[in-house]
């Protein structure tokens, strides 16, 4: 069976008008061709839709039974249509982005609200995740785009760095580091650490790190959220190096936060599998999700201390 939409729009019309001239002049045909119309799709359906007289047109049952249900068959059609003309125009679509906890609780907030006022036709969709099962959905092509710390080089994925930021010391009050300004990566030699485990981005950095600086220490904890990292350095077990996304005042009111020297940076990466092009629907959300990050202010937080959120000391 081959109907085509034009054959079923003419029937439509020839079913509301019950007369091949009407329909004609409704839709811009002739009525040669409408009458051409008709006779295809009974051929095709293998049924007889309409009885011809010299004034009027005469449903046949079949044809009342496709008249019945063809208007709201073209009306869902229609709709659809629309629908995937807006994702190619991008204005209308749902797109899923996987990204890890860290970035999701930090950047994805703004980024979402952001979506919603300017593009209300298109529903982001967020999949919280770590690192590695971030990765694996984009992989496997079940979220449109990854946001993630940066994997290294994997071949098969295409990345855009859309944020640096450095990583910091964390350490109790009466720690001796928290009587300097900055503390340099080498002088970690000897000292505790609690510290991110390796599903996180952040701790192959964070490893490296220690090891082109040469640093000899004990990881005494590897966590899997920073806030569980702040309460283990309250506890007096050792001190952290984190991201500057995941220092928040509120969770360090009883910790130092010290600037490592030289800076060492993270980059935050917006990935989707190589050699395939975005939609536009998703390709407008990854520039949003780009340009909102844009604007989010990284500063070192070198004089925070307990009881401040800036402190000169």
């Amino acid at each position: 069976m081959n109907v085509t939409l034009r054959q079923l729009r003419v029937f439509q019309a020839v079913a509301d008008s019950r007369n091949f001239s009407r329909a004609g002049d409704r839709i811009g045909l002739t009525q040669p061709a409408v009458s051409r119309c008709i006779h295809e799709l009974e051929g095709q359906l293998g049924l007889k839709l309409v009885n011809r007289t010299t004034r009027e047109v005469e449903l046949t049952e079949a044809g009342r039974s496709l008249a019945g249900r063809l208007d709201r068959l073209l009306d869902e059609l229609e709709i659809a249509l629309s629908d995937v003309q807006g994702m190619a125009t991008q204005r209308r679509g749902k797109v899923r982005v996987a990204s890890s906890p860290t970035l999701s609780a930090n950047l994805m907030p703004a980024c979402i609200a952001e979506c919603q006022r300017s593009h209300p036709g298109i529903q982001l969709v967020l999949l919280d995740r770590i690192q590695q099962d971030v990765l694996g959905s984009v992989r496997a092509g079940e979220v449109d785009f990854g946001l993630v710390i940066d994997p290294g080089s994997p071949e098969d994925l295409h990345g855009e760095v859309i944020l640096s930021e450095p990583f910091c010391l964390v350490c109790p009050p009466g720690h001796r580091f928290a009587r300097r300004r900055s503390v340099p990566w080498r002088e970690l030699t000897g000292e505790r650490l609690v510290l991110l485990d390796h599903a996180s981005g952040s701790r192959r950095l964070i490893d490296l790190a220690l090891a082109n600086h040469q640093v000899r220490c004990e990881v005494v904890q590897e966590l899997g959220h920073p806030t569980t990292a702040f309460r283990m350095v309250e506890a007096g077990l050792g001190i952290t190096v984190l991201p500057a996304l995941a220092l928040h005042a509120a969770e360090l009111s009883a910790l130092c936060v010290r600037p490592l020297t030289p800076r060492v940076d993270r980059d935050v990466m917006l990935v989707h599998r190589r050699n395939r092009a975005l939609a536009p629907v998703v390709q407008t959300v990854w520039n949003l999700i780009r340009d909102v990050v844009a604007t989010v202010p990284v500063d070192l937080p070198a004089m925070r201390a307990p009881g401040s959120a800036r402190h000169a000391g």
